[in-house]
């Protein structure tokens, strides 16, 4: 089953427009509110222009997110975050999607750089505690254990 069917770039569009403005457009640029809807893209129907009237910039659903100036649409986007999710590996999503594995590899790595980017830094304060680990990691301090042993010559049987 093709699941990339079952999602069409109408609801992918009102998803986004959803999640990033929850109370309302915004412009991406000065973060203005003043916003006047500038019609439909040409190619993508479902994708609403924008024009700030404070600083006069015009911009679109994807203006300044990890899927503007993307050739794949928005729902393959969508649809490879969701297999992200089910932590399948890339090849499984390229099989999943019908893509080449290279795109897909591209694909989520700028998922995972866009997260881990908006991702606030970690700040440890107070008295923080580690548990202990042990790592092999050779044998430290016993140079003669690790000292590569010379290989032992075969011996020759002569075919008679």
């Amino acid at each position: 089953m093709n699941f990339t069917a079952l999602l069409d770039n109408q609801k992918c569009f009102e998803m986004i427009r959803e999640f990033r403005w929850p109370d309302g457009v915004r412009c991406p640029h000065c973060h203005g509110d003043r916003i006047t809807r500038q019609g439909k893209d040409d190619t993508q129907p479902e994708r609403q222009r924008y024009r700030c009237k404070d600083c006069q910039k015009k911009f679109d659903d994807l203006t300044h997110s990890v899927f503007a100036g993307r050739h794949q649409f928005l729902k393959v986007w969508i649809h490879c975050l969701y297999l992200m999710s089910l932590n399948l590996s890339n090849r499984q999503i390229a099989q999943e999607l019908g893509l080449n594995k290279d795109d897909v590899y591209n694909m989520t790595k700028a998922l995972r750089e866009d997260i881990q980017s908006r991702g606030a830094a970690v700040v440890l304060s107070g008295e923080v505690e580690c548990d202990e680990v042990y790592v092999v990691a050779g044998h430290k301090g016993l140079p003669e254990q690790v000292k590569k042993r010379p290989k032992t010559q075969k011996k020759q049987t002569s075919r008679r």
